[in-house]
This record gives C-alpha cells, sequence and structure tokens, in this order.
C-alpha cells in the first residue's frame, strides 16, 4: 500500500510562493486605487472649471457656491472647496 499525498517541505515551497506573489500584487492594488482617485479628481476639476465659465457667461461674475452652479456633482469621495481668490 502506497501513501500518496504532498510532503511539508511542497506544501511550505508552496506557501512561499503564494506569498512572494501576493507581496508584489497587493502595492499594485493599492497605487492603481490611488491613480483612479487622482483621475477622479482631475476629472472633477475640469468640470467645474467648465460650470463656472457656463456661470460667469450667464452672470459676468463667478460663484461662490456649488448650490448656484446647478446640476454639478464631484465624485463620489472626492471633495471640492470653492476658496475666494
Amino acid at each position: 500500500m502506497s501513501r500518496r499525498g504532498f510532503t511539508l517541505i511542497e506544501l511550505l515551497i508552496v506557501v512561499v510562493i503564494i506569498g512572494l506573489l501576493a507581496a508584489i500584487a497587493i502595492p499594485k492594488f493599492s497605487n492603481t486605487k490611488e491613480k483612479a482617485y487622482v483621475a477622479a479628481m482631475k476629472s472633477d476639476l475640469r468640470n467645474l472649471a467648465t460650470a463656472e465659465e457656463a456661470f460667469f457667461y450667464d452672470s459676468s461674475k463667478y460663484t461662490t457656491s456649488f448650490a448656484l452652479m446647478g446640476n454639478f456633482l464631484s465624485s463620489a469621495g472626492v471633495v471640492l472647496v470653492i476658496n475666494e481668490a
């Protein structure tokens, strides 16, 4: 009767390989999330600039409140603040 299965050394090698792959993959995913946030922020700033220019075209002044711009909404998780110059 022969025993079939994995030895302790084989299992340890597999665990080490999985650990190395996880150590490489986790920072890559973290960096991707940050890049997505920055891209959403840049997009919101471009949209805000367009909305501000449309408001200026209509009223000959820039707004100090998002509520005055009508339907402008920022992306989820992105906070925009209007500061007076």
